[in-house]
């Protein structure tokens, strides 16, 4: 597919561009939906407003690329790779995540709503308001993690690694927190969060 420069409103659909290489490129308001992306290597791209409707993204990288406000439902992203990328306000639904690497990247108000990333590694992620609702974030690695804002309900964090993580009170109780490993600032904020007077 040879494509230059931005792309406003173009029908991807069913296309196939899997293993191609792409630097550089804009593409808004543009439809991905089932189109075959696996292997897809994209360097400083940019896609807003786009839908990836079961789109397999399988086995892509993405270095520096940003989402914006895009939505996936259905897609497979299992195996993909993401190194400092954003999926700033994107919405994810049912969709196949695992494995997947994410490296600095920013998911910023994304919506992860029932999302399954048991033991992912988010080390350091910026989650603010993101929608972790009914998500299995099970044994993950969130140290250093800002979920400021983010609406955690029913969220399964059973055994996940928070310490150094920023939590607000909500999220606190919202959260399914048993077996989670946390640092003293918010153990004491949990007691706190719970009605429990520490000293």
């Amino acid at each position: 597919m040879d494509i230059i420069g931005d792309i406003v409103g173009e029908d991807y659909s069913d296309a196939v561009v899997y293993g191609e290489e792409w630097a550089g490129r804009s593409f808004v308001r543009c439809d991905f939906t089932e189109a075959d992306m696996r292997g897809l290597v994209t360097s400083g791209c940019t896609f807003t407003e786009c839908t990836f409707d079961r789109t397999d993204l399988g086995e892509s990288t993405h270095d520096a690329t940003a989402f914006r406000s895009c939505r996936f439902t259905r897609a497979v992203l299992a195996s993909s790779t993401f190194t400092s990328c954003s999926w700033l306000g994107s919405v994810f639904v049912d969709c196949v995540m695992r494995p997947i690497s994410l490296k600095e990247t920013d998911l910023t108000l994304a919506g992860l709503t029932g999302a399954v990333l048991p033991k992912a590694s988010l080390r350091g992620m910026r989650l603010r308001e993101a929608n972790l609702e009914g998500a299995d974030l099970r044994d993950a690695d969130l140290r250093d993690a800002d979920l400021t804002g983010a609406r955690l309900l029913g969220c399964r964090l059973e055994g996940t690694d928070l310490r150094g993580a920023r939590l607000d009170a909500d999220g606190l109780v919202q959260a399914t927190l048993r077996g989670a490993r946390v640092d003293l600032d918010t153990a004491v904020a949990f007691a706190a969060a719970h009605g429990l007077r520490v000293g």
